[in-house]
């Protein structure tokens, strides 16, 4: 590990560095930079501390790394993941914002600067999987029809809601919206998982990422988050990825791609699995899911704007300062105020 970046927490990173003795770090709060600069000198650590968004993508792109791992949550991770892209490197990718934000931009830079993408989201990373190689070392740069392939399938585990009235969904804690049944997340996820915002916005990552057309790319909710994504492809033929809901199994792959490594993980035993259930996405219930596809239909502007306006509401809701059915109705009136010419 050459480089840690974090926004605020430096306990965590202390821990961090203790643990990996990373040559840098850059804390986003410079306050917190401080009190790292302070505790790692106290520990006689000689990682050197920088701060600041110039000080991420520096780290992002610095010329010992070989591989980038982009997970800083939101907007905050566009700059850092597109100067590791113009810096060549191989970026596994978690931070799906930086990506349905630039959309073309993005792609074309990734295209032009030779850097590669490996998805690290539990669905795509579970598409790429079981894509021809082909594609897999062309992300975004051939057609799914020229490999055979009729449609994927992303998969979405519902969130913690999909069984919730209307009228139960309005009075929704912040902290039942971030206790998800399947998987442990933070809270900004967390609430997009609960309002599906986050399928969403991975149908817009799937597009660019896998090059695919609107009737090439299928949502299908499925409680029990094992099937984590599939590929149907024109003989008929359906290949599925599935593992217990543990992103490690992502991270690992990314990681050893195009090799397997041996983790920690459980393994699936059949014989315990009672069901696989599976629905079609409820639009009335989960307005949010409908919003974002739509929105990448309208362009690139649509889909910044919504992006940005979840990112305000949902950190709004975690305060405690609007509803969770709020979250839905700031979303669309910002998104239809905009206007894109």
């Amino acid at each position: 590990v050459i480089a840690l970046v974090a926004n605020k927490n430096f306990s965590i990173m202390l821990r961090q560095c203790e643990l990996f003795s990373p040559d840098w770090v850059a804390m986003r709060d410079e306050k917190s930079a401080h009190i790292l600069r302070k505790k790692l000198k106290h520990s006689k650590i000689n990682t050197q501390v920088l701060t600041g968004e110039k000080d991420i993508c520096a780290l992002a792109a610095l010329e010992e790394t070989d591989y980038v791992i982009s997970a800083i949550v939101g907007m905050a991770g566009l700059l850092p993941t597109l100067s590791a892209i113009h810096a060549g490197k191989t970026i596994l990718l978690a931070n799906k914002e930086s990506l349905i934000t630039s959309g073309y931009f993005f792609m074309k830079a990734l295209s032009s600067s030779g850097a590669k993408i490996i998805p690290i989201d539990s669905e795509h990373n579970a598409i790429f999987q079981v894509l021809p190689l082909e594609i897999q070392k062309n992300l975004g740069k051939t057609t799914l029809e020229k490999n055979s392939i009729k449609h994927l399938v992303l998969t979405g585990s519902g969130g913690p809601f999909y069984k919730f009235s209307s009228s139960d969904l309005s009075n929704v804690t912040p902290d039942q919206a971030c206790s998800h049944p399947n998987w442990l997340m933070g809270k900004k996820i967390s609430v997009d998982s609960a309002t599906m915002m986050n399928k969403g916005l991975e149908y817009a990552e799937a597009r660019w990422l896998f090059n695919a057309l609107e009737s090439e790319i299928k949502i299908l909710i499925h409680p029990e988050s094992i099937i984590h994504s599939m590929v149907q492809y024109y003989d008929g033929s359906l290949l599925a990825q599935l593992s217990a809901p543990d992103i490690r199994t992502s991270i690992s792959y990314a990681m050893s791609w195009p090799d397997r490594i041996c983790t920690e993980v459980d393994y699936l035993n059949f014989y315990k699995i009672n069901n696989l259930t599976f629905f079609e996405p409820d639009f009335t219930q989960f307005p949010c899911l409908k919003l974002a596809i739509d929105a990448f239909s309208q362009g690139q502007a649509s889909m910044t704007v919504l992006n940005a306006a979840n990112e305000i509401a949902v950190s709004s809701f975690l305060d405690s300062k609007i509803s969770f059915t709020k979250i839905y109705e700031i979303n669309m009136e910002i998104l239809m105020s905009s206007c894109f010419s």
